[in-house]
């Protein structure tokens, strides 16, 4: 885990795939970007995360240093006012060159942590999406989030109704086996300064 900024009120991260965002169940799932952040800079609040990479997505994380911080963070996230642009590469050759996924998702209770299509129950994820090439019968995605769903562009990319081609290395909703590195990327963050109100935007280079 790499810090990329770091003041009184805000830390961004860029995060490997394979770490958790923030600490699990159990003495082995206590390793993740929360508890590394904590050893770094022991002054911050108790729950400095304000969203959430999945376990094997790898990119930026911004962290709030105090509760006034996360409190103006959530708020930027819940209404949408931070921007996050992923790129992904996708299992197989995607046609069309942009477009916009609306889908509704929810958990399934006796196979967690998988989602399941649920138009009626389910919360309803946005994203837009560009492809920035085929590679070698591989789709080079730009994906854009308009909503924070669990696993909203695992989802969007695999499902018959999305993209209906999974990201490599997906072991949920794609071909991928459990261990393997997902590739999927948060490339790019930008969002307001929780005290400042300056505009700030983060790049990630992309690992693959």
């Amino acid at each position: 885990m790499k810090v990329i900024y770091s003041d009184t009120e805000i830390i961004v991260v860029d995060k490997p795939g394979g770490l958790l965002s923030v600490p699990g169940r159990g003495s082995d799932k206590q390793d993740c970007v929360v508890s590394r952040v904590r050893q770094l800079f022991p002054d911050i609040i108790a729950q400095p995360a304000v969203h959430r990479l999945d376990m094997q997505t790898s990119g930026l994380m911004v962290l709030a240093r105090t509760t006034q911080a996360h409190r103006d963070l959530s708020i930027q996230f819940s209404k949408r006012i931070t921007k996050k642009v992923y790129i992904a590469l996708l299992d197989g050759i995607i046609a069309g060159k942009s477009g916009r996924i609306e889908l509704s998702f929810r958990l399934d209770p006796d196979n967690r942590p998988y989602q399941v299509y649920d138009p009626v129950r389910g919360k309803l994820g946005v994203t837009l999406w560009r492809s920035r090439g085929v590679e070698e019968n591989r789709t080079r995605m730009e994906f854009t989030p308009l909503t924070g769903r669990t696993h909203q562009l695992r989802l969007h990319a695999a499902h018959e109704q999305g993209l209906h081609t999974p990201i490599v290395g997906d072991s949920l909703y794609g071909a991928g086996q459990e261990g393997d590195r997902m590739l999927l990327h948060a490339a790019k963050l930008s969002l307001f300064h929780p005290r400042s109100a300056e505009k700030l935007a983060f790049t990630s280079p992309v690992p693959f």
